[in-house]
């Protein structure tokens, strides 16, 4: 990151740059009844590299010390958008095959990631720790990657719903976390 700090290169651009992959891959995974492999791949492929560059628009920042509080906030906007494409888009495939409780799943799995960043942030809002759960970007994006890779073969639902669950279940974990530490707190000036 150092020797990418040194040129024009800003973290907006890689967020931006983020962003329009996820989004570019998400349109293709809408094309993937006209060619399963092709599309689901590539679109996941495009997911992938737009999901690195999301990672790496905060080591550019803080690499070249140009983070600033909206850069962050804007890197945040833009990874729930992407994500959120990609899942739209698996939906809209799992709707074209009728498959009503993995379409359900495809929301679960958005809704369920949204709350994941939401808890965390609105914790951290309150001067609180909510970074607990195993359901960060990282392991999502893992997950999306690996139904994309195994669509093709009909196995896309199963990561899905492994998917929300996760998400759900991270949610609840940063919740019930954010009670105990208020409990805490409360006993501590008790």
């Amino acid at each position: 990151m150092q020797g990418v700090a040194r040129t024009k290169l800003t973290p907006d651009m890689l967020s931006i740059a983020g962003l329009a992959l996820c989004v570019a891959g998400a349109v293709l995974v809408g094309f993937e009844a006209r060619n399963e492999y092709l599309f689901f791949w590539l679109g996941g492929l495009l997911f992938v590299a737009g999901s690195v560059a999301d990672i790496l628009d905060g080591a550019l920042a803080r690499a070249a010390g140009k983070g600033t509080v909206f850069g962050a906030f804007l890197d945040s906007t833009f990874d729930r958008l992407g994500e959120a494409a990609m899942l739209t888009a698996i939906g809209l495939a799992f709707m074209r095959d009728s498959n009503e409780v993995a379409l359900v799943a495809a929301f679960l799995a958005v809704i369920g990631s949204l709350l994941v960043s939401y808890t965390r942030a609105k914790a951290e809002m309150l001067g609180l720790r909510g970074d607990v759960g195993f359901g960060s970007r990282l392991e999502r994006v893992v997950i999306v990657s690996v139904a994309l890779g195994v669509a093709p073969w009909g196995w896309l639902e199963w990561p899905i719903y492994l998917l929300a669950v996760m998400a759900w279940l991270t949610v609840v974990q940063r919740m019930l976390f954010v009670r105990r530490q208020l409990r805490e707190l409360a006993e501590a000036n008790a």
